[in-house]
């Protein structure tokens, strides 16, 4: 088993997907970690997250309390800090970089925040690992959909972490630095669909940007299984892209409403924001192949490249290619169960556990 007996440390560790990843560690399922180190900024969530582990005492979650009475740590810090990384990355086997400014308004109105997380955290990551010779087996950056042709800040700093991490594998031969990239996770801090829980909740009208942008459409556990499948196959410098499915705004809107009277209002493109997202770019198609249900995209520098066999794509994926209807996209969201006895949860006060 790939982390049996290996100490992880997974900044952002507070956040939606590190919430999902945290668990899933825990569970075993890639082997049981010696240690699993959850980094972040805020102590107000690291209190609740351990809090709710330690009162985890039914049946089925005797293994994931057991995991974390013994290895679950916690630590306050900043990957911003070049101080804190050090401190954080001492005998640490795996980093898992999912700490990042997200919210594509506020990147853009605060684009110098987002430049000091999203790429700064990065270099901190590799310069540590390179100047106090960490032995650190491998690196998995966290990117996005939108670090492909990028025209918002979120997504140019998105694309930069991803040009951090890949270059590394050149002046840190014992360390593999890989990346996922992926799109809109459902019910994740980032995603529109607590949005549209919430204005469903309130009665409406539910937002909704322009009828025809189409976003790709993945849950959590699908995002955590891209960041397992980076470990166990990703190769060094590459970046690992889920061949998911897309949908309309408008279609997931509908799906969620359902038979309520609630007004859908379309309210505009917001600042940033594509009417269409792409995951691989006609030009990275040349160096992109299939692996299961992934698309894995090799490095282009030439030291990292190796040989490449047939493109696995011949052109751009772009969530425009492979839209749902509305039955499909209604089918997606209950088989996460983001419809039905959930939104009743939502209705009832409590929106997401």
């Amino acid at each position: 088993m790939l982390l049996q007996d290996k100490s992880v440390l997974v900044t952002g560790g507070t956040g939606s997907l590190g919430k999902f990843l945290i668990r899933r560690l825990l569970s075993g399922e890639m082997g049981t970690p010696k240690r699993v180190i959850v980094m972040s900024r805020d102590e107000g969530k690291q209190h609740d997250m351990r809090v709710s582990y330690q009162h985890r005492h039914v049946t089925t979650d005797e293994v994931i309390y057991e995991n974390f009475r013994r290895s679950l740590q916690f630590i306050v810090g900043d990957v911003r800090s070049y101080a804190d990384i050090c401190s954080a990355l001492r005998d640490v086997d795996v980093v898992i970089n999912a700490a990042a400014l997200k919210q594509v308004p506020n990147c853009e109105y605060f684009p110098d925040q987002a430049l000091l997380t999203n790429c700064s955290g990065a270099v901190n990551i590799v310069r540590a690992i390179r100047e106090h010779r960490y032995a650190v087996d491998t690196v998995v950056g966290i990117s996005t959909d939108k670090a492909c042709k990028p025209i918002n800040v979120m997504g140019m700093t998105k694309a930069l972490q991803e040009r951090i991490f890949i270059s590394a594998n050149i002046l840190n031969p014992d360390t593999r630095f890989v990346c996922v990239r992926y799109g809109n996770v459902m019910a994740s801090r980032g995603s529109v669909i607590p949005l549209f829980f919430e204005q469903i909740r309130g009665g409406g009208p539910v937002t909704v940007t322009l009828p025809e942008m189409t976003r790709f459409l993945l849950s959590l556990d699908q995002a955590v299984d891209a960041v397992f499948a980076a470990l166990r196959t990703a190769e060094r410098g590459e970046i690992l892209v889920p061949d998911a499915p897309a949908a309309t705004m408008l279609n997931v809107a509908q799906a969620m409403v359902g038979e309520r009277e609630i007004e859908i209002k379309i309210i505009g493109i917001r600042p940033g924001e594509k009417l269409h997202e792409i995951m691989v770019s006609d030009e990275e198609c040349l160096h992109t192949l299939r692996r299961g249900e992934f698309f894995a995209i090799r490095p282009m520098l030439p030291e990292l490249a190796g040989p490449l066999g047939e493109p696995a794509l011949s052109k751009e994926f772009s969530s425009r290619d492979t839209v749902l209807d509305l039955a499909g996209t209604h089918a997606l969201l209950e088989r996460h169960n983001l419809l039905g006895n959930r939104l009743q949860l939502a209705e009832g006060g409590e929106l997401l556990r």
